[in-house]
């Protein structure tokens, strides 16, 4: 499968139809995502707004192919996510889709330039030109003079940054962040945030953020709301006055 790298700024580049979630708890089934649809378009910086628990991750993992749906589709452009092997999904999400998470998920016995490197050894695209366009990122981040150093040396903030520069690395299509600022504390999680986007309206990427820090709501091109398994559109000022 090949979908475009550049593509135009604001076609559908992710649709989501009737997207359903339960699992099975005991006897009872708990339905968690209950036939969502929704569309993000190339460019937009998407906040996904709920309360823990809610079923934010939840969300992330169909859109990536981590998980499978009860019922409905995923499609990135003409590429129906939910119809391929897990394998297929694998291989899609290490070329198109880029994460950012809360915990970080740096591997502790890499170098902050292996992991940033690490998206591109599994492409198998170790270039030296490839592999210079992905350290660039560290530039971006402010950590060029880290790239030799493990993770369990930076700071918090300073190993999100590595994350958001990893991300970033393989030119993905997408990027899904899940609660990246929940372990950093509000002034930090904001330096972070800024940051995150500023580099994401660069690299015209397209981005969807999970989170339930409203803080985040003026970053935003979008908000989308989950509660109770539904999901409803907003614009950023529209949250701010009415949640």
């Amino acid at each position: 499968m090949t979908l475009h790298k550049h593509p135009g700024l604001g076609d559908p580049l992710v649709r989501v139809r009737a997207l359903t979630k339960t699992y099975r708890e005991g006897e009872r089934e708990r339905a968690v995502l209950r036939g969502v649809d929704f569309t993000i378009r190339e460019g937009e910086l998407v906040v996904l707004l709920g309360r823990s628990g809610s079923g934010k991750s939840t969300l992330l993992n169909l859109i990536s192919g981590i998980d499978l749906p009860t019922g409905g589709d995923v499609f990135f452009e003409e590429t129906n996510l939910t119809r391929l092997s897990e394998q297929e999904r694998t291989l899609f999400r290490r070329e198109y889709i880029g994460f950012v998470f809360q915990s970080f998920n740096l591997i502790p016995t890499l170098t902050v330039a292996e992991n940033i490197l690490l998206p591109l050894e599994l492409n198998g695209r170790m270039s030296p030109e490839e592999q210079e366009q992905a350290l660039s990122f560290l530039d971006d981040v402010d950590l060029r003079d880290r790239a030799d150093s493990f993770p369990d040396r930076l700071s918090g903030g300073e190993q999100q940054r590595v994350a958001i520069a990893r991300a970033l690395a393989h030119d993905p299509l997408l990027i899904l962040a899940d609660e990246p600022t929940g372990n950093l504390d509000f002034k930090t999680g904001r330096q972070v945030m800024n940051l995150l986007q500023r580099l994401i309206h660069e690299a015209r990427r397209t981005m969807l953020i999970a989170t339930h820090d409203r803080d985040i709501l003026d970053l935003a091109d979008r908000v989308l709301t989950l509660q109770d398994g539904t999901l409803e559109t907003h614009t950023p000022d529209e949250v701010a006055t009415s949640f």
